[in-house]
């Protein structure tokens, strides 16, 4: 554990959270690694898991009937996932790996009830995490008023 809390202690995502709270985080996390091509969600599907992006990216993409259109990539230091906060508990779109990642898995049932369990511990992710949610619906924004000011999808632009 000792190694994943000073992974952890380097980030900036977790810079500001109290030296307890880094070690709730660091008894609920794993390393792993994904191979390139490798889904690491899929939209609607039941989520118990987020990620540190240690080394790599991940594309976040929307299913479309033919395939899948990515519309954020993440890389190293980003987190990836924060769908396990919120009820019902499901991914709001697939994510894969593009290159080979290496990363920290967090198992967010565990986190859930350490949230319960200590409201101070709770409030601080929930802050972290209510900041990257309005950090990812402004970059989907943009790329969306960025993709129809060029006459959108279709209208040969």
């Amino acid at each position: 554990m000792n190694e994943l809390l000073a992974i952890i202690e380097k980030e900036p995502f977790f810079e500001d959270m109290a030296p307890e709270h880094r070690r709730l985080l660091a008894a609920c996390a794993a390393k792993c690694s994904y191979t390139a091509g490798t889904r690491l969600m899929r939209d609607h599907e039941p989520t118990e898991t987020f990620w540190l992006i240690r080394e790599g990216q991940v594309a976040l993409e929307s299913p479309l009937r033919e395939g899948s259109v990515a519309f954020q990539t993440l890389g190293t230091g980003d987190i990836l996932g924060w769908s396990w906060l919120l009820p019902p508990y499901r991914a709001s779109y697939d994510a894969r790996a593009v290159t080979d990642i290496h990363t920290l898995r967090f198992d967010a049932g565990v986190l859930r009830e350490r949230m319960e369990a200590d409201p101070a511990f709770g409030y601080v992710l929930m802050k972290h995490f209510a900041a990257l949610i309005v950090q990812r619906l402004q970059a989907a924004r943009l790329q969306a008023l960025d993709i129809y000011s060029h006459g959108g999808p279709g209208h040969g632009n």
